[in-house]
């Protein structure tokens, strides 16, 4: 199978997911979608050191983290060396998106978007994604023990936010 044919399928396979991925980080459609694009692209151009040793989803994801982190270091470099935080762009949904979304998914965009980026990022591949805790070390570059902390600290605040809405963490959370 051709290079091309190769990647056409994993953009039918994971493009959605990875577009998802990155707009909850970025918070802006038309960025999301140039940043989803730009991981593609380099996915292509790097396709022979893809050594299969991971899945070409955990592949995709790590290139659409470091596209991401790489916009924004690119973006606001003295924002990311000292790691403040950044003025967020607006981050609401579009409208045909809320009309797709139920109350408990709109809900959870709302409380994931008042997480921290590293919790919002360990949270969305963890518990929306749903890659193992191994993929998730091997996407964000941490320690399997870094993916496991965080997550128990993001999923505590995350807990905090939807509380806080008015709304039933335990509902959501099935």
């Amino acid at each position: 199978m051709k290079t091309s044919e190769t990647l056409a399928d994993w953009y039918d396979d994971h493009g959605e997911a990875v577009f998802t991925y990155i707009f909850m980080m970025v918070r802006d459609y038309q960025l999301a979608e140039d940043l989803t694009q730009e991981t593609f692209v380099k996915a292509y151009r790097h396709f022979t050191q893809f050594q299969y040793q991971s899945s070409s989803r955990t592949w995709l994801f790590r290139i659409a983290q470091n596209t991401t982190k790489d916009h924004f270091r690119k973006k606001n470099p003295l924002t990311h060396y000292f790691n403040l935080p950044l003025t967020e762009p607006d981050s609401s949904p579009l409208p045909s998106q809320l009309m797709e979304m139920g109350e408990q998914e709109e809900a959870l965009f709302y409380s994931l978007k008042k997480l921290k980026p590293t919790y919002r990022q360990v949270t969305t591949l963890r518990m929306l994604k749903e890659f193992s805790t191994k993929e998730t070390a091997e996407i964000l570059g941490w320690s399997e023990s870094k993916v496991k902390s965080n997550l128990a600290r993001a999923l505590k605040e995350l807990k905090t936010e939807l509380v806080k809405g008015g709304f039933d963490y335990d509902a959501i959370a099935r």
